[in-house]
């Protein structure tokens, strides 16, 4: 009914109330800036102009030099233990990050003295307990999207492990192993994005539990991570060398 729908429409609107009420402009600032900044560039690192010429986009064209090495070997005996490497490094993140989730859920019962705490640091803002369940239900969803994101490159690297044991003979006609080592070095690269956003998840992480402290800090810890971020993916040694 008419009555109906205007109480729902009401019960919305005091509940979004409630919820923008909930944090100060300084608080939705380092929040928004810490979400823009982490959709930002990882749209920047995965897809953007430079992406070919960063860090994920040199490994990815040494994944297809793995792919069209590997379809021509008889014995693919390395390819698996280099696959099987590559699984349980995966597989060490998705099991820590399952325990920092944990600890995260045990902090949620002890609030009361995490406010304690982060009142007694240098420049800490003084909040209610409301916000600091915010924050810390920001901290726990973080942690649960990297877990997502390394069981899921876990799972591919086991499907890359089904296509190098069901790779054609070495000595197979040359479109069907350039056509398999293709799909394989995809395979490998989509696994691999899927690892390094987990891995970007933990580096933004530091930088949601400067927001304890206070705003303008959780800002500056996006910055720096931020830059540790770029510096590594477009600007590090290490791509110079793999660029060689």
């Amino acid at each position: 009914s008419a009555y109906t729908r205007v109480r729902q429409s009401q019960w919305g609107d005091r509940m979004l109330q409630r919820v923008f009420g909930l944090l100060g402009a300084a608080d939705w600032a380092a929040l928004a800036y810490f979400l823009a900044g982490w959709i930002a560039y990882g749209y920047w690192a995965d897809r953007g102009p430079g992406a070919a010429r960063s860090l994920r986009g040199i490994t990815e064209q040494h994944r297809m030099q793995w792919g069209a090495q590997m379809v021509r070997r008889e014995n693919r005996i390395v390819d698996s233990a280099l696959t099987g490497n590559l699984m349980n490094s995966v597989s060490f993140y998705a099991n820590t990050t399952i325990y920092i989730i944990a600890g995260l859920i045990a902090v949620a019962g002890t609030l009361d003295q995490l406010m304690r705490f982060t009142a007694d640091l240098p420049f800490a803002k003084q909040t209610s307990k409301a916000i600091l369940e915010a924050k810390l239900f920001l901290m726990i969803a973080i942690f649960v999207f990297a877990y997502f994101k390394f069981t899921w490159a876990l799972r591919q690297y086991n499907f890359l492990s089904i296509l190098i044991g069901g790779a054609p003979p070495h000595d197979s006609v040359p479109d069907e192993l350039e056509r398999h080592a293709r799909k394989h070095a995809s395979l490998n690269t989509l696994a691999g994005d899927e690892f390094n956003r987990g891995i970007r998840a933990y580096y933004f992480g530091f930088a949601a539990l400067a927001w304890f402290v206070s705003p303008a800090i959780a800002i500056g810890a996006t910055l720096l991570i931020l830059a540790v971020l770029y510096r590594r993916d477009f600007r590090s040694q290490t791509l110079a060398t793999l660029a060689q």
